[in-house]
């Protein structure tokens, strides 16, 4: 359960109906799932924290709001669990890195110290360069991203 967690908004220049249109596109394209209920619904949303995968789920609601509309995402859940392969390569790159590290005290380790280097710079590049972070405010951004734009805005236009 989340404890005082704010709310997640955004401002966009669509009728609440055709947001709720790209609202649901957005989420079908994002792996979530969305549950249209009147104005808004109940959205659970996929989301990486660095080593943690996890879901955040609470009401979307699409209000109207000078000539647009806001979309509002209430989070009112959180459900993270960490990525157990990526800390078992981390852990085995960490002895990699110890090794290297002392073989200098104990020269019978030379002869293994740049297989120590490898296993270091393998956890680098297969976890550590990798990590990310999406959350509920790069999905509003999905969102208005993926609203209708004018052809001069950086969308190509449908073709007919």
């Amino acid at each position: 359960m989340l404890g005082s967690v704010a709310e997640h908004e955004i401002d966009l220049q669509l009728t609440p109906e055709e947001a709720l249109a790209v609202l649901r596109q957005t989420a079908e394209d994002w792996g979530a799932r969305f549950e249209p209920s009147g104005t808004g619904g109940r959205l659970d949303l996929p989301v990486l924290a660095g080593m943690r995968r996890g879901l955040v789920s609470g009401p979307v609601e699409v209000q109207p709001a000078g000539g647009g509309s806001r979309l509002v995402f209430r989070p009112e859940s959180a459900v993270y669990h960490v990525q157990t392969a990526a800390v078992v390569i981390l852990l085995v790159a960490t002895a990699g890195a110890g090794l290297v590290l002392v073989w200098p005290f104990v020269p019978g380790l030379m002869a293994v110290a740049p297989f120590g280097a490898i296993l270091a710079l393998g956890g680098w590049f297969l976890v550590v360069s990798r990590l990310r972070t999406s959350g509920p405010d790069d999905f509003l951004a999905a969102v208005v991203a993926e609203g209708p734009h004018s052809p001069g805005e950086g969308r190509e236009s449908p073709s007919p």
